[in-house]
């Protein structure tokens, strides 16, 4: 009792007389309530507790003297990048809406590094919304391929078809109205744009700013969960610049890119360094440390203030759970729950090649379906790997699917082994066993509408996965030659045909290194780089 008295005085004192009128309020006499009554009541204490003056900015001269501090830093420091350029060169709010719109949809899950590029070419090609809405979808999954996450490319593509032929070209003009009426678009999504491209006074919460804010007022529960969710929202709120609202939010994320980072947090380049709670308890602990080990009882007060514990710890909802781990530093903050491990998934695919008219290699793909995991890319003929069934049933199983495609009957003797190829999703980790077989003429049409042939160039301008491209090149490995005759436009026959009997002493110990450990090394001066998709 006593307890929760101080700790409402000391509330008041922070908050001033408002504050000072809810609390005298909820001393006076009850009155007999319903159930739902006292839970809302109950509901609302609870919420009380979350907003500690420990896990928020209670100092209005505070917050003002951290917005200063932070753009401060930004305005010197800010990476160019060309939607933020975009944002500030382009008069025209529906272009610079758009642009914003889609600089945010490629920047989910995929570092800026790699977007850049694949922004300036979607900017050249589509400039405005109308421009994007007359484009197909294929095409859209062209310029996305590599890029990852596909079903953001599609989800922009409906999202400029709707705003064209539903709201009359005319981009939406607020937070509110971007979240409700584009396919896509989220909580952080829609606030950023509305802060960037709009002028509006929101706080966006991203990745980066979780992060920021969980050290800044060492809150240490779940990052994921809806009461942290909420008070970060509410923290993110209170503090956006309302003159430079945009600038602010990209100052955040600009601090959590390069500053706050997950690990290795370079806080003596913190402009803000003296308003994190996170930091300043390291350095408590670590002046505790030491007094301890130089075996000095603390007599007199630390240097610095003690702010291990809000006055809720215990029942505080953004409290850590855990205890504080030396070694972490200001990495205790914020905690995130484990990762689910990926599940494990083998698949069956096979490079079918015919020579093509003018001689150069010709490869079949097939179209997957328009929703799930890539959808609507293209890819080799593929056949998900079922632990139940032997290797030769599924290689006779991917034999009949390549038949049905090509109306013919195929044998799988004629499946050649190449290698395989590990590819990382977000959630699965996936190895392709791959396959070839060269089609004599007479076997190479196409019975079904979601299949084609594609050239060696063709395809590497395709909406295909990155992964079907490290398939391509595993074939290259295990067949130098092919590239280059390929573009000599002459006819190569494939290193693992039988009836190719000079090749066929080269075979054998291309196929055991395969096999071997070997394999996944010499791969991977071919991979440098390993995309996340979904």
């Amino acid at each position: 009792m006593w307890r929760l008295l101080i700790n409402r005085l000391r509330s008041t004192m922070h908050k001033g007389k408002r504050s000072g009128l809810e609390v005298v309020e909820t001393t006076k006499p009850k009155r007999k309530r319903s159930k739902t009554a006292v839970k809302e009541e109950e509901e609302t204490t609870n919420a009380f507790s979350l907003t500690s003056t420990y896990h928020t900015f209670h100092d209005a001269a505070g917050v003002v003297l951290l917005r200063s501090q932070l753009l401060g830093w930004y305005d010197k420091e800010k990476r160019e990048l060309p939607w933020r350029t975009l944002a500030v060169t382009e008069s025209d709010l529906n272009i610079r809406t758009y642009a914003v719109w889609v600089s945010e949809i490629m920047l989910q899950q995929t570092q800026v590094a790699t977007v850049i590029d694949y922004y300036n070419k979607w900017m050249k090609r589509w400039p405005t919304v109308q421009d994007l809405a007359g484009a197909t979808l294929e095409e859209v999954n062209q310029m996305w391929a590599g890029l990852g996450y596909y079903s953001r490319g599609k989800r922009l593509h409906e999202g400029a078809q709707k705003v064209v032929s539903e709201l009359k070209g005319q981009m939406p003009r607020t937070a509110d109205s971007l979240l409700k009426q584009l396919p896509g678009v989220g909580r952080y999504t829609a606030a950023a744009i509305g802060s960037i491209a709009l002028g509006q006074v929101t706080g966006a919460v991203d990745g980066n700013l979780i992060r920021v804010l969980c050290r800044l007022r060492a809150i240490g529960a779940d990052s994921t969960s809806p009461a942290v969710t909420e008070a970060l929202w509410s923290l993110a709120n209170t503090l956006v610049d309302p003159e430079r609202p945009g600038d602010f939010n990209q100052a955040m994320m600009e601090l959590g890119a390069r500053v706050c980072t997950p690990k290795g947090a370079l806080c003596s380049q913190c402009p803000i360094q003296a308003h994190c709670h996170s930091y300043r308890k390291v350095h408590v602990k670590q002046e505790k440390n030491s007094r301890k080990l130089l075996g000095k009882v603390d007599r007199k007060p630390s240097a610095l203030p003690d702010i291990e514990d809000c006055m809720n710890s215990g029942t505080c909802k953004l409290c850590p759970s855990e205890p504080w781990d030396d070694e972490l530093g200001v990495q205790n903050f914020p905690r995130k729950p484990a990762k689910k491990p990926p599940r494990v998934e083998r698949t069956l695919t096979c490079v079918v090649i015919r020579a093509g008219e003018d001689g150069e290699d010709e490869h079949l793909l097939t179209q997957r379906p328009n929703k799930g995991l890539l959808a609507g890319l293209w890819e080799f003929p593929s056949l998900l790997q079922e632990e139940k069934n032997s290797e030769k049933k599924q290689k006779q199983a991917l034999c009949a699917e390549i038949s049905r495609l090509l109306g013919t009957n195929l044998t799988d003797s004629l499946l050649q082994y190449v290698g395989e190829v590990v590819h990382i999703f977000s959630h699965i980790h996936q190895t392709y066993v791959v396959h070839s077989v060269r089609l004599k003429d007479g076997d190479t049409q196409t019975q079904t509408e979601n299949a084609q042939w594609l050239t060696r160039s063709a395809l590497q301008d395709a909406a295909v996965s990155t992964g079907v491209k490290k398939i391509v090149k595993l074939c290259d490995s295990v067949d130098p030659q092919k590239e280059q005759t390929s573009k000599d436009g002459k006819k190569q026959k494939h290193a693992g045909k039988k009836t190719d009997k000079k090749p066929q002493s080269s075979k054998k110990p291309k196929l055991s290194a395969a096999n071997s450990s070997s394999r996944q090394l010499s791969l991977s001066s071919f991979f440098t780089t390993v995309k996340q998709e979904c």
